[in-house]
């Protein structure tokens, strides 16, 4: 029996997720375009490899990973691109990026698929696998996975807790795929040399560890385990969860690797046996549909589907006053509900007045505490908020201000309604900005410093260029002047150099 440990801090929401995590994964419709974006990891985006008009088939590479932090992007689905455009992607700003615009044929003809056999082909070539098939972490950080497999570690922990609200994709995940979710973390435990796996899932989901622990089989339990832990958010922090399953705490600027261990999250792993075994990129996953819906549940939806022509699957409902990616404590308001699914979506969460009331209007800071109990980082919550609120943003680097996960915490115990993560995400990207110009600026000074340098150099070249040149024609001019006085002194006395010859002769 794994002994369990506790982090600090943590909150009890409530879950909601009877209503979505009873009804099987759906494959959602084809919808009638794909808008793909070429930015879908964390580390930048791929180099585009088709151009319009161009005929593409299912899972047909189109963007180039590029860098050791690459990730590759692919066609959904088959059909024509009809444009490379800039267009909004699902973020807070709704900056836009490249994509591309496919429209599909209907025909869904796969490119060749090759599988590999993970256990005879060499590791560089598994790992070049996951890259080239564009996987990325599918919790919510869409950090490319193969970076994270170079690791040599002891421990795999293969997060199954998925502790936000309403959100209930892995589960279902667990007990529809779990074969393949546990086929996929043998995978990355071999490329990581790992001597134990672990699943951690929330007790609150005792069917998706049931199906882990049978699709584990006669998996030595000292070498592969399903463990159930506590129900408390943020328990599916990475940190968090590597704390709760071995006690280790993993400081801020430090990784798990660093300590022996690794994190992947349940849809990683599903994603990588299906890029091993079957030869699939990454061109779908998993999305909840919760909240204020008509038929909440699950649907497996193509990269790249306008988020508009998922709605009629859970069939909002006539309340329904703004759209939300992810979950109540971390995901973002959709500005525009055009914005296409993207390899970090995990939930479509409907929002109401009735199930989500506006907050109350934010009352002074009171000093109560009960933002720093429940900080699972052991931040001071309060401290940050009013060295954010000030632009101090110096004391806030002091306080640790990019320690902090935005996991929420803090705001929904805040009894002032301080919308607390707000002002933490404006401080860090203010300082952000003023770091980038500060960079900016250093590289301007730098460039006319070495201008002026260079100037002075080429004005120092040029004085002692003329400097020489003078000091040539003023040689040359003295010498044409002495041979012009002897000429003149032979004409003016002729005998003396009559003499001078007789006597050379």
């Amino acid at each position: 029996m794994l002994e369990l440990f506790r982090f600090p801090g943590g909150v009890k929401p409530a879950s909601h997720k009877q209503a979505s995590s009873g009804s099987p994964i759906v494959r959602a419709p084809l919808p009638k375009r794909l808008v793909v974006p070429f930015r879908q990891s964390a580390t930048g985006p791929a180099t585009i490899q088709v151009a319009a008009g161009d005929k593409v088939l299912k899972g047909q590479l189109i963007g180039r990973a590029e860098g050791p932090f690459g990730a590759a992007v692919h066609a959904p689905t088959s059909g024509t691109v009809l444009a490379i455009e800039s267009c909004p992607l699902p973020h807070p700003s709704g900056l836009a990026a490249p994509c591309a615009i496919i429209e599909p044929d209907g025909e869904e003809r796969w490119i060749d698929l090759i599988p590999l056999d993970p256990f005879t082909t060499e590791v560089d070539a598994l790992r070049t696998r996951i890259r080239d098939a564009g996987i990325v972490g599918l919790g919510g950080a869409a950090f490319p996975s193969h970076v994270k497999t170079k690791a040599s570690i002891d421990t795999l922990i293969i997060n199954g807790a998925e502790c936000e609200p309403w959100i209930t994709c892995d589960d279902r995940l667990m007990r529809e795929r779990a074969d393949q979710i546990v086929a996929g973390a043998r995978i990355l435990g071999r490329l990581m040399g790992a001597k134990r796996i672990v699943f951690g899932v929330e007790d609150n989901k005792p069917e998706a560890a049931l199906a882990l622990r049978n699709a584990l089989g006669e998996c030595d339990s000292h070498s592969c385990q399903v463990t159930a832990v506590p129900t408390l958010y943020p328990a599916g922090g990475e940190k968090q969860l590597i704390r709760v399953l071995t006690g280790i705490e993993i400081p801020y600027g430090k990784l798990g690797p660093d300590f022996g261990v690794q994190c992947f999250n349940i849809s990683t792993a599903y994603a990588v046996a299906r890029a091993v075994l079957h030869g699939e990129p990454l061109i779908s996953r998993i999305i909840t549909l919760a909240g204020n819906y008509a038929q909440p549940g699950n649907f497996e939806v193509l990269i790249g589907t306008p988020m508009e022509s998922l709605l009629p699957l859970g069939q909002p409902k006539a309340d329904t006053d703004r759209m939300v990616m992810g979950g109540p404590m971390m995901g973002f308001a959709l500005p525009d509900l055009g914005v296409p699914v993207v390899k970090a979506t995990n939930c479509l969460l409907a929002m109401s007045p009735a199930l989500f009331p506006p907050p109350p209007p934010e009352m002074p800071c009171i000093r109560c505490g009960a933002c720093t109990r429940a900080c699972p980082v052991v931040l001071q919550p309060h401290q940050l908020y009013w060295y954010a609120r000030s632009k101090n943003f110096g004391k806030t680097q002091e306080y640790h201000l990019f320690d902090c996960i935005e996991c929420g915490c803090c705001a929904f115990v805040c009894p002032s309604r301080i919308p607390l993560v707000d002002y933490y995400r404006f401080a860090k990207s203010e300082i952000r900005a003023r770091e980038k110009e500060k960079v900016a600026a250093d590289q301007a000074r730098e460039r006319h410093e070495f201008r002026q340098f260079r100037e002075e150099r080429e004005k120092a070249e040029k004085a002692a260029k003329l400097a020489a040149k003078a000091a040539e024609t003023k040689a040359k001019l003295a010498q044409e002047d002495t041979a012009k006085i002897a000429a003149a002194q032979a004409r003016a006395h002729p005998e003396e150099s009559n003499e001078s010859t007789k006597e050379g002769a």
